[in-house]
């Protein structure tokens, strides 16, 4: 779960930092599916809601792996 958590985020907030930058400046679209998840009269406010959505479910994803005790803490050093 925390894998695909982690996957899903980081496609989303690429996809939306990607779809900025290819509305405003230049570029090539990287993960050119992500464009239809976004209204094409508010790509803008799309955009910055897929990064929104996308830091969320990180934030997520690093609460679960600590949870689970996947994350190392100040006392796991190894002594």
């Amino acid at each position: 779960m925390k894998n695909l958590l982690g996957f899903v985020s980081f496609v989303l907030i690429v996809g939306g930092i990607n779809g900025l930058l290819v509305d405003h400046l230049w570029g090539l679209h990287v993960f050119g599916f992500v464009r239809y998840l976004v209204p094409a009269d508010h790509r803008t406010a799309g955009y910055f809601v897929l990064i929104a959505v996308g830091a969320l479910l990180a934030a997520a994803t690093a609460l679960l792996d600590r949870r689970e005790g996947g994350g190392r803490t100040r006392h796991d050093s190894g002594d």
